[in-house]
């Protein structure tokens, strides 16, 4: 009898298991209203320290935000953590489930009393426990990883755009310098067009302490180039270089020279690569490093592209994502944002050119070939004499290639060569040469766009053209600014409660954006204290590469921590009087995604269990216990 009713048990356990409406009805309910709690695995308090805010940490699933999610997957994968779902805080093993009561409310299993009754119960929390309670869970939380991660690549993309769009600083000739202390600062010396002019290592910093003879070399360096910008890496020893090359400056107020710390991540990646080691084989890899610091000032897109866009650091939990979906992602951004901008063919890089809508690396290695070979492009047509660079690969990338100074003032602008027919009508029904039409705004203004409309050119494609036309080549990048670090604030150790700095956006995230303010360690301004009003997305106020100034609110000097904010009339000791010494998010935020009360709402499941004499004897169970 036994043998008989366990199988009949198995078998109403997969039929149970198994029935789709029911699974639906399950993993909503779950969706809805289930608990994501992380637990410290014992004995690994002291280990796992960096995921102490999450050893006992309780929040709603569905509002769990990706970066928190992404945290605690971490600290799970890293062995720190255990993750479960649950709808009470303070539910126990053992406790009767409403998803018990669910299953049996769906197949009409009540306790009337009668004897088969308790062991239908028995199999309606068996096929919960054992079926249905691991599967549901797994697949939920395979549900939220997909979800934080698809955020966390979306992250990444935004700031990726915001970094590449970066206000370049010019065509100026520029020193690039790679701060270090036990190797020195490597430098190196770039003109206007990016060309290396001259190289070297100065050794001001401890251990060697040969500060005046750095700084006779930087002067010489300056006079001799004529060098107007000097680029400091954010790395080791940045503050200390900053500091000793600007009080150079100061020393010789005649120079026409201004620094610039510049974000280095990546560079160091760059140099070491086989297209850095082509582009200068006889330099050393440090050296290689500044020149692309320098360049970076220069041209931000230009530079960043010959870098894997994933070693830029500008990520939130990059490495937890799928890599080969960032990998797509990333190179669209990079793509996207080359084609905004546009790529002189007479002075681009073959990685530049390579991003160019309808190019790849073989196709742009052959362009600048031909180009060494047979000198500048004089015309955009000229292309089609590249090795394997057709008709269709023209139509795609030619609107995209600026050729400056050529036969034909529209190969400068956006418009593609299959339009010049209709700049060329305009200019001859208005009876100017066409390339007076080129800038003048009051004229280009004064055109009705319908007349010039035929039945290859719609009206959109004709506004865009005299758009394109008034200002040609337009950059929709910002203008150039810096930012300026305070004196006597080099290390987190120089940092004080309600300090207001300047400082410079490195990264953004869903909950807030990085600043670096000098010290070698970026602050978080959290996403309650960006802006006096109410923030949905930091993107909406701040993006990567922005100069904001932010109040230092918070120093943790053994996490190395540093909070911000971007109310300055915010006071530091009314944040060390919150919960845990850190600002709370306003009143409006406050429980968006954060762990609810004891029984309230969602996490008293039972409430939205069905209501029959099982679910009444289980909730019964639960308030007993």
């Amino acid at each position: 009898t036994k043998a008989a009713l366990d199988g009949a048990r198995q078998i109403l356990m997969e039929r149970f298991a198994e029935d789709a409406d029911l699974l639906a009805r399950l993993r909503t309910f779950l969706q809805e209203n289930a608990q994501l709690a992380a637990r410290l695995v014992p004995g690994k308090e002291s280990e796992g320290a960096k995921f102490r805010d999450y050893f006992e940490h309780t929040e709603a699933l569905a509002t769990t935000p990706s970066h928190r999610a992404l945290a605690m997957f971490r600290g799970r994968n890293e062995g720190f953590l255990q993750l479960n779902l649950l709808l009470d805080p303070d539910e126990k093993p053992g406790d009767a489930h409403p998803c018990e009561a669910m299953i049996a409310d769906y197949w009409s299993i009540r306790d009337a009393g009668r004897a088969a009754d308790r062991w239908l119960a028995d199999t309606v929390r068996w096929t919960w426990r054992v079926k249905l309670l691991t599967h549901l869970q797994t697949d939920l939380l395979t549900q939220l990883r997909e979800r934080a991660e698809q955020e966390a690549i979306g992250v990444f993309a935004r700031n990726l755009k915001d970094l590449l769009l970066a206000a370049p600083a010019g065509a100026h000739a520029t020193i690039g310098l790679d701060p270090g202390l036990r190797t020195g600062v490597k430098l190196a010396v770039v003109d206007a067009t990016g060309k290396v002019l001259d190289h070297g290592a100065l050794f001001p910093h401890p251990p060697q302490k040969r500060a005046r003879d750095a700084s006779a070399e930087l002067l010489r360096l300056i006079q001799q180039h004529n060098v107007e910008l000097i680029a400091i890496g954010n790395g080791t020893a940045s503050r200390e270089t900053d500091k000793f090359v600007g009080e150079l400056l100061q020393a010789h107020p005649d120079l026409n020279c201004r620094k610039v710390m510049v974000n280095e991540s990546g560079a160091s990646i760059y140099s070491a690569s086989e297209f850095a080691a082509r582009e200068f084989p006889d330099l050393d890899v440090t050296i290689r490093g500044a020149v692309s610091i320098a360049r970076r000032l220069q041209d931000p897109l230009a530079e960043l592209v010959k870098i894997d866009p994933k070693s830029i650091g500008v990520g939130q939990y990059q490495h937890d994502v799928s890599q080969v979906q960032l990998a797509r992602q990333l190179d669209a951004v990079v793509e996207d944002c080359v084609n905004a901008v546009g790529v002189d063919v007479n002075t681009a890089s073959v990685p530049l050119l390579a991003r160019v809508s309808g190019l790849n690396q073989n196709l742009a290695s052959n362009i600048v070939a031909q180009r060494d070979q047979a000198g500048s492009f004089v015309s955009r047509r000229d292309l089609l004499q590249v090795s394997r660079f057709g008709e269709k690969t023209f139509e795609q990338a030619a609107g995209f290639l600026r050729i400056s100074n050529g036969s034909n003032p529209l190969d400068a602008s956006a418009v593609h060569p299959e339009s010049y027919a209709l700049v060329e009508d305009i200019a001859k029904r208005q009876q100017r040469p066409l390339a007076s039409l080129i800038g003048d705004s009051a004229f280009l203004r004064s055109l009705r766009p319908n007349d010039y409309v035929t039945e290859q050119v719609g009206l959109p494609t004709v506004i865009d053209i005299l758009r394109e036309l008034d200002k040609p080549g337009r950059d929709p990048r910002p203008e150039f600014r810096m930012a300026s670090f305070q004196d006597g604030v080099e290390k987190i150790s120089d940092l004080k409660p309600d300090m207001v700095l300047e400082g410079t956006v490195t990264n953004v995230t869903n909950f807030g954006a990085f600043v670096d303010i000098g010290v070698h360690q970026d602050g978080l301004v959290h996403i309650s204290v960006l802006a006096d009003r109410f923030v949905k997305d930091p993107h909406d106020v701040v993006k990567a590469g922005d100069v904001v100034k932010v109040k230092v609110m918070e120093v943790d000097l053994e996490r190395k921590r540093i909070a911000l904010s971007m109310r300055l009339n915010d006071k530091a000791e009314d944040a060390a009087r919150q919960p845990g010494g850190r600002a709370q998010p306003p009143r409006s935020r406050r429980n968006e995604g954060k762990p609810s009360a004891r029984g309230r709402g969602a996490g008293n499941g039972a409430q939205a269990a069905p209501s029959t004499a099982l679910a009444a004897a289980f909730a019964k169970a639960r308030s007993d216990s």
